[in-house]
């Protein structure tokens, strides 16, 4: 029976009506459903913004939403599709677009068109809108200290500098976080999707070995033919990201770049190894880089610094990838692990020394510094930093303490917290050192 349901599938594409005969194109306000969810005749799919009115544009029938073409607050032309559905109905076969007849009957499938060589004009490199997510769920050190007698939570709190974090739901996928951030970054930038050149994901903890976490966001966002690639940095990776989209833009390759920091922790952590068990939250911080304009506004990276000790390869380590731990069908250790004592030495001289480098490139003084903002690895590990890089404590910007350690998501994240209290023309420098042991420190004045 479910068989012979399952062969009266179909796939089709919507397009929105005209509310009048000059109409050429509507934005979009709202979307009232998200990908994957199902939906019945007559539910509104999308509030729509058209020269006529704002109104939701209902389903004509029964079905399944597989794909949204546009995002929140994007024109699109009435001749193009607005969504891809699955459905039974067949009345749904002999349907007509209202605006694009023509169009409906090509494949769904083909080759998406090559984007247009971008072209670079010399212009300052910046980062425009940043997007961040935070999963739901709040952990707290009590809900962990379940197993360790000898410990309480304020002893977790004065080891490490957390409070609490935010764990992913079992449902939830770093691509899934990964989205969410890019739309945020995408709808703050003032950049049209279809004008993003390139994404970059930096990421410990893909989705899957192969295809890239990079080329599931890009299916999911709908961009066109566009270079896509993830990259291991550890919880350097979104600076190295953003490095690596300036060089696309300096050599001509790109204009706009989506770059991703997104891990996904709390699925790898041995609840009996206290070393790392309770410093790891969920997240995801995306931002778009992007040769500065007049027009795009932005804010002005100056000088990026990369580097890796490898005397710490074996500090921080995890032998087997992906995000979920595959109950004992491994020989190898599949846990996180940290060498505390150890990594915390060289994470703080590393931290020091990459801050200093940065601002020297920069002709920067630490006085001259409005915030330093790390990665939040460890409230230890950052104070020890402050002063041996000679930048006071109070410009360090931390919020780990309310999110935990959130790897190459944990920069974008911090941006976000406190971008409403930045200056035009305050000094920042944003600096990571993560597991290989990875450093990376870039300038950017706001």
């Amino acid at each position: 029976m479910s068989e012979q349901m399952d062969a009266t599938l179909f796939k089709m594409s919507l397009y929105l009506p005209a509310q009048g005969a000059s109409e050429i194109d509507a934005t979009i306000v709202e979307w009232r459903i998200a990908e994957g969810a199902r939906f019945r005749k007559g539910e509104a799919l999308v509030q729509v913004d058209s020269a006529k009115s704002v109104y939701d544009f209902e389903a004509p029938c029964d079905g399944l939403l597989i794909r949204r073409f546009h995002l929140d607050g994007e024109t699109l032309p009435l001749t193009e599709p607005i969504m891809e559905i699955e459905t039974a109905d067949p009345a749904m076969r002999d349907w007509i677009p209202p605006a694009a007849a023509g169009e409906f009957s090509a494949p769904l499938a083909e080759t998406a068109p090559a984007a247009p060589a971008p072209t670079y004009r010399g212009e300052p490199i910046a980062l425009l809108g940043f997007g961040g997510y935070l999963p739901k769920r709040l952990v707290t050190n009590d809900e962990l200290l379940e197993g360790f007698p000898e410990i309480d939570a304020e002893y977790v709190y004065q080891v490490t500098g957390i409070r609490k974090r935010r764990w992913a739901a079992e449902d939830e996928k770093p691509s899934d976080m990964a989205y969410q951030a890019a739309l945020e970054a995408i709808s703050r930038s003032g950049v049209a999707a279809k004008d993003i050149d390139a994404v970059i994901v930096a990421t410990t903890t893909p989705d899957v070995a192969m295809p890239s976490t990079a080329s599931i966001l890009q299916n999911r966002l709908n961009l066109q033919s566009i270079p896509s690639f993830d990259l291991n940095a550890a919880c350097s990776g979104w600076l190295y990201a953003i490095s690596m989209a300036q060089g696309m833009i300096l050599s001509g390759t790109a204009r706009n770049v989506l770059t991703v920091g997104v891990d996904m922790q709390s699925r790898l952590l041995d609840r009996s190894d206290r070393s790392a068990y309770f410093l790891f939250g969920d997240g995801a911080g995306a931002t778009i880089v992007s040769a500065m304009s007049p027009r795009s506004g932005g804010h002005r990276i100056h000088q990026v610094v990369l580097g890796a000790d490898t005397r710490g390869l074996h500090l921080a380590r995890r032998s087997e990838p992906g995000y979920t731990v595959q109950n004992g069908q491994c020989d190898s250790d599949p846990w996180i692990r940290i060498d505390g004592p150890a990594l915390f030495r060289s994470a703080t001289e590393n931290f020091a020394d990459i801050i200093s480098r940065a601002l020297s490139h920069s002709g920067w003084k630490p006085e001259d510094t409005r915030w330093v903002i790390p990665h939040q690895a460890n409230g230890r590990i950052l104070k020890a930093a402050a002063k041996r890089s000679h930048v006071g404590f109070d410009r360090f910007y931390l919020n780990v303490d309310h999110v935990g350690n959130t790897s190459s998501a944990s920069i974008p994240l911090a941006i976000i917290e406190m971008e409403e209290g930045l200056q035009p023309g305050d000094k920042l420098v944003l600096c990571s050192v993560g597991a290989g042991l990875t450093t990376a420190a870039i300038t950017v004045e706001w």
